[in-house]
């Protein structure tokens, strides 16, 4: 039996990722892959197999065998980059809004930011050609959370929704609310809270933890990130 209106209610995340994962059908360059993660190993088969029953426009979906966090799942879908990606993939969310009962977001090529699932959004992000996509990789890059902590010591990094988890060999990860990311300025000037120069502790345990960057603590929960003009904001979040 097929899938009915708001049998994944609840199931998938309402944030799905593009080009932030290799294909594995062909060159990343000529094809897009769509990225969502959901809550049970069963219901990423039935988006699986939703996906590839309702559009013949898609190459390849698949799931993870595991894990890759707690309880959730990867669903992966391979997409021909052409003129027609953003149609392609307006098609497809909204027979997952259906399905969900719940409107999405997306991050491109794992950006900090999410965004609006709009034709406007996805045209501007979302490369139609193998050129205009190696432009795209080269200009997102540095607003990208696995860029941004390259040289620290954690092994492992995931942006589930608003919650970013950093994870070591041998340590027991570290969680915050992802609160905000961009220029060093302006994110300095939109923080209200005066600088916490009294909690020594927290900014040593994550100086050792992630490595050599610039953190600050402002009031009782907001930290920033600095990596060369850049700026992350974050809140530890509550275990």
């Amino acid at each position: 039996m097929g899938l009915r209106a708001g049998d994944l209610r609840d199931l998938v995340y309402d944030i799905f990722e593009i080009d932030s994962y290799k294909s594995k059908m062909g060159d990343d360059a000529d094809i897009v892959v769509v990225s969502f993660d959901v809550k049970q190993k069963e219901a990423a088969k039935d988006l699986v197999n939703f996906i590839e029953t309702a559009h013949d426009f898609v190459l390849d979906a698949d799931h993870t065998p595991g894990e890759v966090d707690t309880g959730v799942y990867k669903v992966f879908v391979e997409i021909d980059r052409n003129r027609d990606i953003t149609k392609n993939i307006m098609d497809m969310v909204e027979g997952l809004k259906n399905l969900t009962d719940q409107d999405f977001r997306y991050r491109y090529h794992k950006a900090f930011r999410s965004q609006d699932v709009t034709e406007d959004n996805l045209s501007v992000s979302v490369p139609v050609d193998a050129d205009s996509y190696n432009v795209a990789v080269l200009e997102n890059k540095m607003n990208s959370y696995k860029e941004f902590f390259s040289n620290s010591f954690v092994d492992d990094i995931t942006l589930l929704e608003n919650k970013l988890t950093i994870k070591k060999v041998y340590a027991d990860p570290v969680q915050f609310v992802f609160k905000d990311f961009g220029d060093r300025e302006t994110m300095l000037e939109n923080i209200k809270e005066k600088i916490n120069v009294n909690d020594y502790a927290e900014i040593l345990f994550l100086t050792k933890y992630v490595g050599d960057y610039n953190i600050t603590k402002f009031g009782k929960r907001t930290l920033t990130f600095e990596n060369k003009d850049k700026i992350l904001v974050v809140e530890r979040h509550p275990q």
